[in-house]
C-alpha cells in the first residue's frame, strides 16, 4: 500500500477529496457498467460475408432500407462509414424530418415514420396534427431526439436479423455470376462482401460511380449546414438547432468533407470568442444538401414533382417545396393545393444497371425537383421501396427493375408504407 509523507493511503486520501468535493456542492458522476459481446475471430483481418442484399450508407433512406430487407426475410449487411445510423438527422443534426402529411392527411407511413414516432413517444415529445394544413410546410415537421433515434434505428436492425458494420466503406465492386463482389476496408478490417442485391444509399451514389454508371452534378452545389447552439439550454427534440451555411460543401470524398468540416468548425469557434456565449452543442459533421444524382431509367423533372405526377411504376410519394439554397439564403416555392409528388421504382435504377439500386437523395431528378426530393421523409419512403425490392429480386433470381409491381405494392403496403394509386 502506497503512504504519503503524513501516512495516509492512496485510498483515504481519494475518499476525503471526494467527500471535500461533494461537500463544496459539485455533484459526482457515477458509473455504470456494461459487458459487450465478444466479436468472433476479432484478431483476424480478414472477414467474408455471403449476403442476399447489401446496404452501403446508413442514412435516411439506408437504415430504413436495411431494416426493410431484414423484414421481408432477405439476409442483410449494412455498411456504414461513420459510428451511428440516421445521417442527416443523426449525424447531420437535422432532427426534424418532413414532411410526412400533405394537405391534412399522412402520405408517408411504414418503417422511417415508426421509428420518428417511436422517437418522439420515448422521448416525451408531440406529434404534429397532420390533419390541420400548416400556413408554413416547416410546422409540421417533427423534432425527434437525434441521439435516440440512431439508437432505436440500431435494435430495429438487431431485431430484423441485419448486421451492421461501421467504419468501413467498400474500395471495390466486382460483378459475379449471381450478383457481386464487395470489397470493403476499416481501420483493421478488410471484408470481402458476396451477395446478390446492393442498395446504394450513399447520399452520392458512390457505389454507382465506382461501377462506371452515369451520375449527374452541377458545378455549383447548394451549401451545407452546420449545426450548433450557443448558449441558452440544448433543448434536445424539442427544437431547432443554430444553423451556419458552409458554401462550397462538397461530399465528393473525405479531403472535401474534411475541408467543409473544418471549415464549419473554425467559424463557430470564431462566433463563440465574439459573442462570448458557451458553446452548448455541436454537430461532428457538416449536413450536405446536394452532391451527385444517378441518371436512372426514368428522370423526375421539377414539372414532374410540382404537378404531382403519378407515375405508372410509383412506389412511394415526396412532399416538401422546391427548396435550392443560395448564397442569398432560400425561398422555398410550396407546391399547389393539392398536389403531392410521386416516385418512380424507375428512378431507382442506373440506367443499364442489374441488380442494384439507389435510395436517398441521388434518386434521378433534375436539380430543382431534386431540392425538394432530398429530405428525410421522402428518401425513408424510397429507403423502404428500395428494400422491397431488392429482396424480391435476391429471392427470385432477377433485377428489381423486373419485379413485378403487384408484388412490391403489396409487401411495401404489409409493412405499413403508404402506395401511391391512380385517382
Amino acid at each position: 500500500m502506497n503512504k504519503n509523507e503524513n501516512g495516509t493511503d492512496r485510498r483515504d486520501f481519494l475518499q476525503s477529496g471526494l467527500l471535500g468535493t461533494a461537500a463544496a456542492g459539485l455533484a459526482i458522476t457515477s458509473t455504470s457498467h456494461v459487458t459487450a459481446q465478444t466479436v468472433p475471430d476479432a484478431a483476424e483481418p480478414e472477414v467474408t460475408n455471403e449476403v442476399d442484399v447489401l446496404v452501403v450508407g446508413g442514412g435516411s433512406a439506408g437504415h430504413v432500407a436495411a431494416i426493410q430487407a431484414g423484414r421481408a426475410g432477405a439476409k442483410t449487411l449494412i455498411v456504414e462509414r461513420n459510428s451511428q445510423l440516421g445521417g442527416t438527422t443523426t449525424t447531420g443534426g437535422v432532427a426534424f424530418p418532413g414532411l410526412f402529411d400533405a394537405w391534412g392527411k399522412q402520405v408517408i407511413a411504414g418503417i422511417g415514420w415508426e421509428l420518428v414516432k417511436e422517437s418522439v413517444e420515448l422521448d416525451g415529445g408531440q406529434l404534429p396534427n397532420f390533419a390541420r394544413v400548416p400556413q408554413r410546410h416547416w410546422e409540421n415537421q417533427v423534432h425527434v431526439n437525434q441521439f435516440l433515434y440512431a439508437i432505436l434505428a440500431e435494435e430495429k436492425c438487431a431485431q430484423a436479423g441485419v448486421e451492421i458494420a461501421y467504419y468501413e466503406f467498400p474500395q471495390a465492386v466486382t460483378k459475379t455470376d449471381d450478383g457481386w463482389q464487395v470489397d470493403c476496408v476499416g481501420f483493421g478490417t478488410k471484408r470481402r462482401v458476396r451477395c446478390k442485391q446492393i442498395i446504394d444509399c450513399t447520399g452520392g451514389a458512390e457505389v454507382v460511380g465506382m461501377l462506371g454508371f452515369p451520375r449527374l452534378r452541377e458545378e455549383e452545389r447548394q451549401p451545407g449546414s452546420y449545426l450548433f447552439m450557443l448558449g441558452g439550454e440544448r433543448a434536445i427534440g424539442r427544437k431547432q438547432l443554430h444553423r451556419l451555411y458552409v458554401h462550397g460543401a462538397d461530399s465528393t470524398n473525405s479531403r472535401t468533407a474534411t475541408e467543409a468540416n473544418m471549415t464549419g468548425r473554425k467559424s463557430v469557434l470564431a462566433r463563440v470568442r465574439k459573442e462570448k456565449k458557451r458553446l452548448m452543442h455541436l454537430q461532428p459533421e457538416t449536413g450536405f444538401r446536394e452532391s451527385y444524382r444517378i441518371q436512372g431509367e426514368t428522370l423526375i423533372s421539377v414539372n414532374d414533382y410540382t404537378s404531382g405526377r403519378v407515375f405508372d411504376d410509383a412506389i412511394s410519394y415526396a412532399f416538401y417545396p422546391v427548396d435550392l439554397h443560395t448564397k442569398t439564403g432560400v425561398r422555398p416555392k410550396p407546391l399547389k393545393p393539392g398536389k403531392v409528388p410521386t416516385i418512380p421504382l424507375s428512378a431507382l435504377i442506373p440506367k443499364g444497371s442489374r441488380n442494384i439500386i439507389v435510395a436517398g437523395r441521388c434518386v434521378s431528378s433534375d436539380r430543382l425537383a431534386n431540392s425538394g426530393l432530398r429530405v428525410q421523409a421522402s428518401c425513408m419512403g424510397m429507403g423502404q421501396a428500395a428494400g422491397v425490392a431488392a429482396t424480391l429480386a435476391a429471392k427470385s433470381g432477377t433485377t428489381p427493375l423486373e419485379v413485378p409491381l403487384t408484388e412490391i405494392h403489396a409487401l411495401l403496403r404489409e409493412h405499413g408504407q403508404i402506395v401511391p394509386g391512380k385517382a
